[in-house]
Order: structure tokens, then sequence, then C-alpha cells
């Protein structure tokens, strides 16, 4: 199993009492096998009881899971090749951000998403899958590049925000996201994009202006992180909780503001327990979209986008 976070200890201590049943039945030649069955139907049970029952602050955790699958992962499972494109030429290629043109079957995609890390040493490469200037600037070009050759675009959004750093500030952080957030509007391709984890403020937002807008069942999508939410609110961060519930940040409650358009299930226990399974769904769904908003033409498509965004929110005028 992946690692368990910590309301799935009760299903933990299930799981090892099946290995040491596995061991004592190995070891002793002893038949166990009815009574490991019965635990397994068990632990399913209660998974999925308590998958059933998640607060807002539990799904966060889930969309932070260390094994959730990452966009390099899902890129090798979706696609039958998937040839990786670097660099923004203009200073450096943004390892926080990744992308390549990807088949699968007859349908070429310009596939493009935030990098998170699985373990300290990766994470601190992937910069925590915060991106500099130069990573939005990449993934501008690459959908500049698909534009061209006509390739729809698929965006993969997995952030806790960009990167706040001096170093991101002198380069020119927020005009590289207003520059994608202005020109993704025009993109004359279809865009879809997918929370696959955390969507976080406009380090999401900068690869997410797109026709239609997935979100992973137990993935989460907020102008602030929940943490940073409750600094500001609660000048304390551990009042995280809280401002977890207020947000409105999980798939369901961002479908019904009308921020994301659909929600893709996950395989009990969250999509860090099977990915194949999880990179077939997505494909499912990415391939059905694609399908239908090529059928538009291009002015349509446009019209559509910049009406879709105009949409959201509510407004007040005297």
């Amino acid at each position: 199993m992946a690692k368990l976070l910590d309301f799935e200890q009760p299903i933990k201590e299930l799981y090892d009492k099946i290995d040491q049943l596995k061991l004592l039945s190995k070891d002793g030649k002893i038949d166990l096998d009815s009574e490991i069955e019965k635990i397994e139907k068990r632990a399913e049970a209660l998974k999925k009881d308590i998958f059933s029952d998640l607060t807002p602050h539990q799904i966060v955790q889930i969309a932070r899971h260390p094994n959730r699958p990452d966009t390099t992962s899902l890129a090798r499972l979706i696609c039958d090749r998937f040839t990786p494109l670097a660099g923004d030429r203009l200073y450096r290629d943004d390892p926080s951000i990744v992308g390549g043109i990807g088949n699968f079957g007859s349908q070429r995609i310009m596939l493009i998403g935030h990098q998170k890390g699985h373990d300290t040493k990766e994470n601190i490469y992937r910069n925590f899958g915060m991106p500099h200037p130069e990573g939005y600037r990449k993934a501008l070009r690459l959908m500049k590049l698909a534009e061209k050759f006509g390739i729809p675009i698929v965006t993969f959004i997995d952030t806790p925000g960009a990167y706040p750093g001096l170093e991101a500030e002198e380069r020119g952080q927020a005009e590289a996201i207003a520059r994608n957030l202005r020109e993704m509007v025009g993109i004359k391709v279809p865009i879809v994009s997918c929370v696959i984890g955390e969507g976080g403020s406009g380090g999401a937002l900068a690869i997410g202006v797109s026709d239609c807008i997935y979100m992973m069942q137990y993935s989460v999508y907020s102008v602030i992180s929940p943490e940073g939410c409750a600094s500001i609110l609660f000048r304390d961060a551990k009042k995280s909780e809280d401002a977890s519930k207020s947000l409105k940040l999980t798939a369901p409650d961002v479908v019904k503001l009308g921020v994301a358009d659909s929600i893709i299930q996950e395989p009990l226990g969250g999509s860090h327990n099977n990915w194949e399974e999880t990179a077939k769904t997505i494909k499912e769904h990415i391939s059905d979209s694609i399908i239908s908003m090529m059928k538009k033409n291009v002015d349509t498509l446009i019209e559509d986008r910049y009406s879709k965004f105009r949409r959201i929110g509510s407004f007040i005028s005297s």
C-alpha cells in the first residue's frame, strides 16, 4: 500500500494483521486463506466508509499525498509515446513545469503540467512544484508551438502556487503569469486542463485558462492555500483546517461554483493507490473532450473559452 494518512490508520491496522496472518500461514504451513479474505473484506468496507465522508482538510491531505501520480508519470501512462521539450528560450529550463508532445492512438497532444517530487531530494529539484517565471514562459512557448501545428493542448495542474522568492519577482513572475492568462484565452486550438492534485492561486491558473477544466475527485483548487488563508484571516496557520472548510476548495464545491466543469472519479482510496486505473480514466475524459472541441470552428472555440471565464464569479453593480 501507499503511505497511509492519519485518518487511514484504522485501515493500516487491518492490513498489518493481514500481513501477519500471511507470514504465519507461510511459515507454519497453516491454511489461513479464509480468515485473510474476511479481514481483507473488512478493510475494503472500512476504506469505503472512511472515503465516503471526508472533510475538506482530509481531501487537502490526499491532494498533497507524495505518492499521487505526477505529470511525467501520467504522460508515460497516457501516451503511447511522449517526447519531452525543455527551456523557455530566454533564461533556462524550469524543472517545476514539464511538457512535450504525446501520442495516444492517432491523436497528438501537447501535454504540459506542474511537476512535484516524491521525496525530499526530488522536491528540492522540482522546487516543490512552484514554478519560476521561466516555467510559465516555457509553458507558453509550448502552447504557441502546439497552436502553430494545430495540436490540442492538455495541462495538468498540481502546485501550491507560483514561487514567491525574490529572484522570481526580479525575473518578472507576475508578468509571466499575466501574459499566460492573456495569451491562453486566444489560443486557436482546444485546451483541456485537469487538476490532478493541488491547484493553488495564479500559479495554477497560469496554465488553467482552458475550454474544459476537470478536477480529480480528491484534488483541490483555490485562490490561496488553507495555511496562507489561516495566516491572513486568523493570524494562525495552524487553523488551516477551519480555513479549508471556508475556502470551498474541494471538487464538488468548485464545480458547483462554475470554476471547474466536471469531476473525474478516483480509485477507492485515492489515485495514489492505483496509477494505471487513474491514467486510464483521465485519458478517456481527455479524449472525449478533445474530440468534442475539435468539431468547433476557431472563432466559436475562442469565444466560448472567453465567455466561460467571464461568467465566473458574482458582481453587484449600482
